[in-house]
């Protein structure tokens, strides 16, 4: 059939077929549509892909121009079944299309290269149309930004917001006082979708029922809808600072741990902190040095130079593309970001492998960022995969770490026995250790190290202790805390026995009720020693010692023991002066000497 026509599913998505009608190229032809370009089209726009909507969109035009008798429009062929829209990738769907274009003998159009090759190959009487490039204009969305613009949040039914500021100060403002509307959502996301296939620096990253997400430049574009969201949402983000390296805190250090050699470093920090931005900084100064960088990236978003090239997940992973960037042999490789588990694991192999790795992860506090390889990393391998942590918060470094790997007694205990290997997490300026990570029974124990006096909240938690301790300790004792969860109890060397309680019953009760491990140490017991006051009554000499009612006392005289008394119940020791003693006691006074009373243990 000579003025028969078959279009592929390229050309109807493209919207070509009615325009070429419009033209008059393809007026009065019959048009005849196979059923598995419906198929196709409607299983894409059920997994709410725009090519799926714009496709039945241009069979609508197709219906309405056959109504106005500009052509004749026919669906034929067989529907596809479930499994041939599977096999749609592998070709199936094109060869049904191929088939009602044989079997009628009609002229074939396509968009699609390969399509186009294989009905030549065929002997089609095939047309190859190329895809229109039409001229690149701005984007609705792009008037929602400023320079300070981080961020356009737009929602159907919902008042338009922007995130605008400097790094680390933004603010949410409102972009108008009107809610956008659906169909002025629709529009713009068709018409990103468009740009992204035209941009030669735009593409579609991921495509997923009920969201596209979208990279235009610099521009990350998430488009979603229903059923993914409540409603079409469209949320636009781009960098809005590029940093060299030297004007962070830090930079000559970090140079230089770059420049040793291979290393191992995570840029830790909230979000918006600009951890990517550190990230591309350090990738320039890389290549300035000479080293071969890449990155890993899902979406590609870090704004390196073309020199970098930047890789996304292969096939939909992240370990393939490590196989192919492990036959590159990359000096450096930045990954940004590393989330799951999967990533902690292709960074640590990676790492292992001889390659320098530059990791970007979300954390609120530095120690976070190594937290996060607990479980996924074996503890001893923790520092040979991450050997410095750098904070970034509101757009500054503030911290910088280093991961170090010693076998010692962690701080805190005492047994040399306890011995066993340690991460020591130090501070780069100070070379201070903020943290020491290892094992403890079956866990895995983060522990913050802070000299003594350091830390106010310690002194508190003392006086609760003390409090505490004294319903089991009789006498004096001290209280020396060593870390947040442990501490060391001097008491006397006769109370020992006492504290910790048969079978260390006591000692045990102790600790489960203040959470915490206990070391107890004795003291060598010296008696107390008091200078009383000397008074003289008409009928008495009396010593008052003003403490110790009820207890035994020895009564020295300058070095010599004169005598022992009981302390009366006010605090006294009282001697008559019609004995022998106290005459003794008072001409030794005289002489200057001086007297002493020792508290003896009852």
């Amino acid at each position: 059939m000579k003025d028969c026509v078959v279009p592929d599913t390229s050309v109807v998505i493209d919207g070509r077929v009615s325009a070429r009608v419009k033209s008059g190229a393809l007026a009065g032809r019959r048009i005849v549509i196979p059923e598995a370009v419906v198929a196709e089209l409607e299983a894409q726009a059920n997994h709410g892909r725009e090519i799926g909507i714009k496709g039945l969109e241009e069979l609508r035009r197709l219906s309405e121009l056959a109504k106005a008798g500009k052509i004749e429009l026919e669906y034929v062929g067989v529907r596809p079944d479930l499994d041939q829209i599977k096999l749609a990738g592998g070709g199936e769907i094109d060869a049904m299309i191929r088939d009602v274009a044989l079997e009628l003998g009609a002229s074939f159009l396509t968009s699609d290269t390969i399509q186009y090759k294989v009905a030549q190959a065929m002997g089609l009487d095939v047309e190859y149309i190329r895809p229109e490039r039409d001229e690149i204009k701005k984007l609705s969305i792009e008037r929602f930004f400023t320079d300070d613009t981080l961020s356009v949040h737009l929602k159907e039914d919902a008042i338009p917001m922007a995130k605008r500021g400097a790094v680390g100060a933004f603010k949410l403002v409102k972009l108008d006082d009107k809610p956008i509307r659906e169909k002025d959502l629709r529009e713009m996301a068709r018409e990103i979708i468009e740009r992204a296939k035209l941009d030669p620096e735009g593409y579609i990253e991921i495509e997923k029922n009920g969201a596209t997400v979208v990279q235009l430049g610099p521009m990350r574009i998430a488009i979603t809808r229903p059923p993914f969201s409540d409603g079409l949402e469209i949320t636009a983000v781009r960098p809005v600072a590029k940093v060299d390296l030297d004007s962070y805190k830090h930079a000559d250090e970090l140079k230089a741990r770059l420049s040793e050699g291979q290393r191992g470093i995570l840029i830790a920090g909230p979000p918006g902190s600009g951890k990517s931005t550190l990230a591309a900084g350090i990738a320039e100064y890389l290549l300035k040095c000479n080293y071969v960088v890449k990155t890993m990236e899902s979406p590609r978003d870090l704004q390196v130079p073309p020199e970098v090239t930047q890789y996304g997940p292969l096939e939909g992973s992240m370990e393939a593309s490590s196989e192919i960037l492990l036959l590159v042999r990359p000096d450096y490789t930045i990954y940004d970001e590393v989330r799951k588990t999967q990533d902690f694991v292709v960074f640590a192999d990676m790492r292992l492998a001889g390659v320098g790795m530059i990791g970007v992860v979300h954390a609120n506090k530095p120690i976070d960022a190594l937290q996060r390889l607990l479980g996924r990393v074996e503890l001893g391998m923790i520092p040979q995969v991450v050997d410095t942590v750098v904070f970034i918060e509101r757009g500054e470094v503030t911290k910088l770490l280093d991961v170090e790997f010693v076998v010692k007694v962690p701080t805190g205990m005492v047994e040399a026995d306890l011995a066993r290997p340690v991460v020591v997490v130090k501070d780069f300026e100070t070379g201070a250790v903020e943290y020491e990570m290892y094992s403890y029974g079956d866990q895995i124990v983060v522990m913050p190290v802070t000299k003594p006096g350091k830390k106010p909240v310690w002194r508190l938690a003392s006086k609760e202790i003390e409090k505490e301790l004294a319903h089991h300790v009789k006498g004096p004792f001290e209280v020396e805390m060593i870390s947040d969860s442990s501490m060391v109890v001097t008491v006397p060397e006769s109370q020992i026995p006492r504290v910790i309680g048969k079978a260390g019953r006591n000692i045990e009760q102790i600790e489960r009720a203040l959470g915490m491990h206990i070391d107890i140490r004795g003291k060598r017991e010296e008696p107390d020693v008091i200078t009383p006051r000397v008074e003289e009554s008409n009928r008495h000499l009396i010593l008052w010692v003003g403490a110790g009612a009820g207890a035994s006392a020895e009564v020295f005289v300058g070095s010599e023991p004169v005598f022992t008394a009981t302390i009366g119940r006010r605090g006294d020791i009282r001697i008559a002066k019609s004995s022998e003693i106290a005459r003794h006691v008072l001409n030794r006074l005289r002489r200057g000497e001086r007297v002493e009373v020792r508290l003896l243990e009852g």
